[in-house]
């Protein structure tokens, strides 16, 4: 385990004038890692060390980032994963984060881990997950229950998908919470299997938690704003089948994730999070096609269902998102034009059989 010194909370995110532009990297996750004070009053009423595990995928450093800067620096942020790639667990030690290497799979090390009052789930398995499905299986559905077990007496926001949910009328306003889960494929269905592994020891130890379904968060190197933008800056056609989408800035869905903490139920509850627009494909290869001044190959036709939510709920508890569409869409488009470094991470946002 190690660290150096955290960050003192501040500055704030409202104080904070948008860019036009990101320049490098760093500016991004330094941007991204900006708290509010609604977070910083939410963590405030969230006593005790927080742990993320699963911390190394897209959303965790940054998560972990805007934890830290969020929390009094009495309070420890504690980030759990395997750090395959090179350089994360050096970065976030350099940011005052505590770092493990582990295998959730394996039993003894997860319960070796500490134990924390907050948990946020972030560990899963989805694309390439149809080339081992039982591992895919193994990582969604064995993994949440052992973590469930080990930390039945922490609040646990565990990280879901939309993909939960069955294709809704793209005029329905979204899938919400109470709408039975009965999705298509193996992968979708193993992420049902994650959430009720949670919900039954939840019921069984009244362990405090909310099911983080996430739609579609974003910044300029992956999601389905880079995805569309790519594709028309290069001249790849675009597929407009799964026709309308949800999406958020990852600041935003953050920021959301580490609140519900102070949100949590028991049992544990489902909360949709993503934006507010049902966002349509085709609109927006047309836009990022007039802003680079290129043309744009549309193909298909859009079905009439998608994946979609309602975030309603959501936007009571914590207000719109503080990032809007068209911004997102003008970083994504300078970011794209400019050739700066992709993830290399495709949505995979056009296909309809849940196979990944």
């Amino acid at each position: 385990m190690t660290t150096n010194a955290p960050n003192m909370i501040g500055p704030f995110l409202e104080d904070t004038l948008l860019p036009e532009r990101f320049n490098t990297e760093a500016e991004l996750d330094d941007f991204l890692s900006l708290p509010s004070r609604d977070l910083v009053r939410d963590m405030a009423h969230t006593e005790g060390d927080l742990m993320i595990l699963g911390v190394g995928g897209k959303m965790g450093p940054t998560l972990a980032r805007l934890a830290r800067n969020a929390m009094a620096t009495d309070r420890r942020v504690i980030a759990v994963a395997r750090f395959s790639e090179p350089g994360v667990q050096e970065a976030l030690n350099a940011h005052g984060i505590e770092t493990i290497a582990c295998d959730l799979l394996d039993r003894d090390a997860l319960q070796a881990l500490p134990q924390c009052p907050n948990i946020i789930f972030m560990a899963g398995r989805k694309f390439g997950g149809e080339g081992n499905l039982p591992l895919t299986w193994a990582m969604n559905t064995l993994v949440p229950a052992m973590v469930a077990e080990t930390f039945r007496h922490s609040r646990i926001v565990a990280f879901s998908t939309a993909c939960v949910y069955p294709f809704v009328p793209v005029n329905s306003q979204g899938a919400a919470e109470h709408l039975p889960p009965d999705p298509p494929g193996e992968y979708a269905q193993s992420c049902v299997g994650r959430e009720r592994m949670f919900e039954h020891f939840s019921q069984v130890h009244q362990t405090p938690g909310r099911l983080f379904r996430l739609s579609y968060a974003i910044d300029m190197r992956y999601g389905v704003l880079a995805d569309v933008a790519s594709r028309v800056w290069h001249g790849e056609p675009i597929d407009v089948t799964m026709g309308h989408v949800n999406v958020i800035w990852q600041g935003d869905a953050n920021a959301q994730a580490l609140r519900c903490l102070a949100e949590a139920t028991i049992p544990t509850s489902p909360l949709n999070v993503s934006g507010p627009e049902t966002t349509s494909i085709r609109w927006l290869a047309q836009e990022f096609a007039r802003r680079f001044g290129k043309p744009v190959e549309i193909t298909g036709e859009e079905a009439p269902t998608a994946w979609l939510m309602n975030t309603g709920e959501a936007e009571r508890l914590f207000g719109y998102p503080r990032i809007p569409l068209k911004q997102m869409m003008g970083w994504v488009a300078e970011w794209v034009a400019n050739e700066q470094r992709m993830l290399g991470k495709p949505t995979k946002f056009e296909k309809r059989d849940g196979k990944y």
